[in-house]
């Protein structure tokens, strides 16, 4: 009984202690100038801000969603030794399909780096197709459900117009090593 006592009154003055109590002004507070108004913070989460169906790449150069595309894209640095593999690999029979989600961080992320890759590859604009889907993962596109896609974002690459693999969210190694095992047939 003593040890319950003692673990209550504990239990008492723990959960009191974390309560914040006003300070005693003493001063008159000094008239501070007018903040400015800032810039409400860009929620992605909106679906007015959600690129859906067939996606031009320009659109993510563009406001608002070059407020997250650039930073990614220009940041990104590819190991320049995947990359010179990867330009050693015709691109002649390569397509890529990227589906994404503005409203997703991991798209968001993964793909301006993806498309820096594709820079320094010089991997052909008219080979890559992109997809914009909603947070259910439905984009309004003929056929869309064949993807079968669960998570994004999602690269598919294919040769000759069959798929040899997907990068599916996440790398495992990094993109273009991933990229590279898959068109090397080094998956794992």
């Amino acid at each position: 009984m003593k040890k319950i006592i003692i673990l209550f009154l504990i239990l008492i003055f723990t959960a009191g202690g974390c309560k914040t109590k006003q300070a005693l002004v003493t001063e008159p507070p000094v008239a501070a100038e007018p903040a400015a108004d800032p810039e409400p913070a860009l929620n992605f989460s909106e679906q007015s801000t959600w690129l859906l169906g067939y996606v031009n790449p320009l659109q993510m150069t563009r406001f608002p969603h070059s407020e997250w595309y650039r930073d990614e894209f220009n940041n990104y640095r590819a190991a320049d030794e995947v990359v010179n593999k990867l330009k050693a690999i015709s691109t002649d029979d390569l397509s890529i399909l990227i589906v994404l989600g503005t409203w997703c961080p991991d798209s968001r992320r993964e793909v301006p780096r993806f498309m820096r890759i594709m820079e320094s590859w010089g991997f052909p604009e008219g080979s890559l197709e992109f997809i914009g889907v909603d947070n259910t993962k439905i984009a309004p596109v003929g056929d869309y459900e064949k993807l079968n896609i669960e998570r994004v974002p999602t690269f598919i690459i294919s040769k000759n117009n069959i798929e040899t693999g997907r990068i599916i969210e996440n790398p495992v190694t990094s993109l273009e090593q991933d990229m590279l095992n898959i068109l090397t047939g080094n998956q794992k």
